[in-house]
């Protein structure tokens, strides 16, 4: 882990062991820790560059007790090279209109989310959530976080990215979209504009979070290759690094 000036003391905690959401009869615990105070963005960067993750005002990593299974990936932007279906869900979507806003949550956000949940998880935790716990899930934020909204010609609010800006990269931290308009494949398309972005932005990766190579929800993240993840010996390819060189073209 990079070094960390702290101004004071920071301590971690480990929670109690609690029914994995990813893998049938597996038990998930967690290292957290509080980001706040004036070493909150010194202390979010260095903990993401060692397989941390944000939720609200929280940083945490999996400390699951016989299991391994959740890996940190990374994309990075200028090796990425989008295989012909990443290409067709680029073209596809140009009729949207993307537009990075402040992270305040708002009643037509929040109904696109409830319709989300409904759709994909229902019956799950994130599915009970109230408006107020989706505006604490958006706003609980001490670092430079916005959301990412994608809209149709008419306004329709269609799709959302919850992102975080680090000094290296873009991080996908929440996404939902239309469950309507599921053959967009507004996933993989929001994915496809991050890293657009972070090319624009000067920026060498995309965070994507934990893949699960036994979990369907999260498996998908393998496609974005090269993929590097993050174990005992640091960033390394996922997979080979026999991979292609040049900047992305998506248009």
């Amino acid at each position: 882990m990079d070094h960390i000036p702290l101004k004071r003391p920071h301590f971690f905690f480990t929670t109690a062991a609690l029914p994995c959401p990813y893998i049938n009869g597996r038990l998930e615990r967690k290292i957290v820790t509080e980001l706040n105070g004036p070493d909150a963005e010194i202390l979010h960067e260095a903990l993401s560059r060692a397989g941390f993750r944000r939720s609200h005002s929280i940083a945490y990593t999996p400390a699951c007790p016989g299991c391994s299974a959740c890996i940190p990936v990374r994309i990075a932007v200028r090796r990425f090279q989008p295989d012909r279906t990443m290409r067709k869900v680029w073209r596809q979507n140009q009729d949207l209109t993307a537009g990075m806003v402040p992270a305040r949550a708002t009643a037509e956000q929040y109904k696109l989310f409830s319709q989300y949940q409904e759709s994909r998880h229902s019956g799950g935790d994130m599915a009970l959530m109230g408006f107020y716990d989706y505006r604490s899930m958006v706003e609980d934020s001490p670092i430079d976080t916005s959301l990412l909204e994608f809209r149709q010609s008419d306004g329709t609010l269609t799709a959302v990215c919850l992102t975080d800006r680090m000094s290296d990269g873009l991080s996908a931290v929440y996404s939902f979209y239309a469950p309507d308009m599921d053959r967009r494949s507004l996933g993989t398309f929001m994915v496809l504009w991050l890293i657009d972005e972070a090319l624009r932005l000067g920026l060498p990766y995309v965070y994507l979070g934990y893949w699960i190579a036994e979990s369907r929800k999260m498996a998908y993240k393998s496609r974005f290759q090269p993929l590097e993840a993050f174990g005992v010996n640091g960033w390394q390819l996922l997979e080979g690094d026999d991979f292609p060189n040049p900047v992305p073209q998506f248009r």
